[in-house]
């Protein structure tokens, strides 16, 4: 399913065309109290300012209804999210010179530090300051995947967002979720044969060489950022007629650390950064010496630990330090390893987009209890972001007078949303008008919860191990 219609392209004409039929969607993947949830998503959008509670969103006009069907559509509503999945995937996505496909995954948490009844938080990494650089709290971490465009920009499309539970392997949770995604994306034809690999660009909390390995079935390309002190090795000089022994795995290494020089090199260059001119080096087949530990660790025992092979990149800027990436390619040219550290460095528009969707649209506001709950609202936002990157034509056709004229791909969405009223005016509204209906009785003044809430654990869920017995020893 896509939303490219005959005769769209840019124009407020086919833009309202399309965002009518995505909103139609959306409201189908509703089920129970699908009124209320769709009415709660434009008012969202509507919302004359940040969104700071769920309260306050009844009182916006495009919610019909009261703040305590608010409520009951957020904990107690059905939504179908494996159905709005293949709808977002049919989203017209940046378009860049290549014709290829960029996305990004990382992790951002909704942070429920007092929510002591509320189960499967974790302990999510948090940036402090001043003497606390960082501090874990307590959350529900998301794992979201969004495609990225060539130049710098608060706009991406929203693809994907999965909460990783107490139980949960991140690295398994995120290769499950780009699978996914990538074949979405070949199913609504964003991608078919023939065109580039899709580069699936991710920061140092990932593992690129696992994460290239589970998917290496797949037309990907995975590029991540690895620490100073890794060490990866070229193939070894060919061995010599009848010498005994096995054969090396590793030849000359490429250590971060200390490797600045151009030795052994594949690719050398420049390029221009935020930061200036930087230059570029790449070493290639390179690959990791990987051990039975962490991750590798459930790989069968009668099978050698696989050789990796991928390309070393080092960009260093005039100002700054170098920066690290590995990529799958082993054989990545001139061209294509430019594509993997710009792709990279797109990387970090996504956090433009996690600030927006939290101090804007509200996605972390709510005091919700049930993480199903909190699912629920996350996939509301997604499709309320995923509505403003539709509606930016409109948004340019309806500016206000005292506006100057941009174009449509130079909007921000903020300026989208203050003009989201007048696009949803254009295309109209698939909720049910609220019936008349009397509130009901309540719980009788005077009487206390009798059912308290649980008290719910914190972190990962490792099963216990039995103490070892001691002897007994007389005194």
């Amino acid at each position: 399913m896509t939303w490219d219609e005959p005769g769209g392209g840019d124009s407020a004409l086919g833009a309202a065309a399309r965002l009518d039929l995505f909103r139609r969607e959306v409201y189908s993947c509703l089920g129970a109290r699908a009124d209320a949830l769709f009415e709660l998503c434009d008012a969202v959008l509507c919302a004359a300012g940040p969104v700071r509670d769920l309260a306050g969103l009844s009182l916006a006009p495009e919610f019909r209804r009261g703040h305590g069907a608010l409520y009951d559509g957020v904990n107690a509503g059905r939504l179908d999210i494996g159905r709005l999945r293949v709808a977002v995937a049919g989203l017209p996505l940046p378009a860049w010179p290549d014709g290829g496909i960029r996305l990004a995954v990382d992790v951002s948490s909704w942070l429920r530090p007092e929510a002591a009844t509320s189960p499967d938080r974790m302990n999510c990494f948090v940036y402090g300051r001043g003497r606390n650089p960082g501090q874990m709290v307590p959350g529900w971490p998301y794992s979201l995947v969004a495609a990225l465009g060539p130049g710098p920009s608060s706009w991406q499309a929203l693809l994907d967002a999965v909460r990783i539970g107490p139980g949960d392997d991140a690295a398994e949770v995120t290769a499950a979720q780009l699978r996914e995604v990538v074949q979405r994306l070949v199913g609504a034809g964003r991608w078919r044969p023939g065109d580039p690999p899709v580069v699936i660009a991710m920061d140092a909390g990932y593992d690129p060489v696992r994460l290239s390995w589970l998917l290496r079935d797949l037309p990907v390309t995975v590029v991540g950022r690895v620490r100073a002190g890794r060490a990866f090795y070229l193939p070894p000089p060919p061995r010599e007629p009848g010498r005994p022994g096995a054969p090396r795995l590793h030849g000359p290494a490429v250590r971060c650390a200390r490797d600045a020089g151009t030795g052994d090199a594949a690719v050398t260059g420049t390029g221009q950064t935020s930061r200036g001119p930087a230059a570029v080096t790449a070493w290639q087949p390179a690959h990791p010496a990987l051990r039975r530990d962490g991750g590798w660790s459930a790989h069968p025992r009668d099978q050698r630990l696989p050789l990796v092979e991928g390309t070393v990149i080092r960009l260093a800027p005039e100002r700054g330090e170098a920066m690290w990436l590995w990529a799958s390619d082993p054989a990545a040219g001139p061209e294509q390893v430019a594509r993997l550290w710009q792709a990279y460095l797109r990387r970090f528009d996504i956090e433009h987009c996690f600030r927006f969707l939290k101090q804007q649209l509200g996605w972390t506001a709510p005091m919700l209890r049930d993480p199903r709950a909190a699912d629920r609202w996350t996939w509301l936002i997604i499709a309320a972001w995923n509505q403003l990157w539709l509606a930016r034509p409109l948004a340019a056709a309806h500016r206000l007078p005292w506006h100057p004229a941009v174009p449509a791909r130079d909007l921000t969405p903020g300026r989208v949303r203050a003009q989201f009223r007048a696009a949803r005016q254009t295309t109209g509204t698939p909720a049910s008008p609220p019936k008349t209906s009397s509130p009901g009785p309540g719980r009788p003044k005077g009487s206390k919860n009798k059912h308290k809430a649980p008290r719910q654990p914190v972190g990962k869920r490792n099963p216990k191990r039995a103490k070892p017995k001691t002897k007994a020893t007389t005194g």
